[in-house]
């Protein structure tokens, strides 16, 4: 620590959703990395990905833009940090490309993909810089809205 700031656990800044899903981990993670597989569920609807560009390599940038019903575009920079295919992404807005920190940055993704019984153990782990942080995303609706792509996700993942 540094003089007077108290670090506040990681369980404190920390939102998780786990869930079997029907299909096995290479197409699970096909869906979180092929762009054109990722637009059809990513956001839930009526939100919609419009564009998605990725580099999936530890250090490659992700690069997607969602919009809400209302026409309003969302973009969303992020950087890989780690990539161990078919079984697990660690991602971070924290940076734009490369190594260009981001204005604010606000999460990282843990995604595991555990294979069990011929499906998935599904688990995304988001971690927040802050407790703050947290608060806002579980505010913004985040159980909800990944419980939604989720379901999205499955409805993808059922025709591949």
């Amino acid at each position: 620590m540094h003089g007077t700031a108290k670090s506040v656990p990681l369980s404190e800044r920390q939102l998780t959703l786990t869930r079997l899903i029907d299909a096995t981990p290479d197409k699970v993670y096909r869906a979180w990395t092929e762009p054109e597989l990722l637009k059809q569920w990513f956001c839930p609807r009526p939100y919609q990905t419009i564009e998605a560009v990725f580099d999936v390599r530890p250090g490659g940038s992700s690069y997607l833009v969602m919009r809400s019903p209302e026409g309003q575009d969302m973009p969303s920079h992020g950087v890989y940090l780690e990539v161990v295919p078919n079984r697990r992404l660690v991602m971070t807005d924290a940076y734009r490309t490369a190594w260009e920190p981001s204005d604010k940055p606000f999460l990282t993704i843990d995604l595991s993909f555990e294979e069990e019984d011929g499906k998935t153990r599904y688990t995304a782990r988001v971690y927040h810089w802050t407790a703050e942080d947290r608060a806002t995303h579980e505010q913004m609706g985040f159980h909800t809205g990944w419980s939604i792509a989720t379901d999205q996700l499955e409805e993808v993942l059922a025709r591949l």
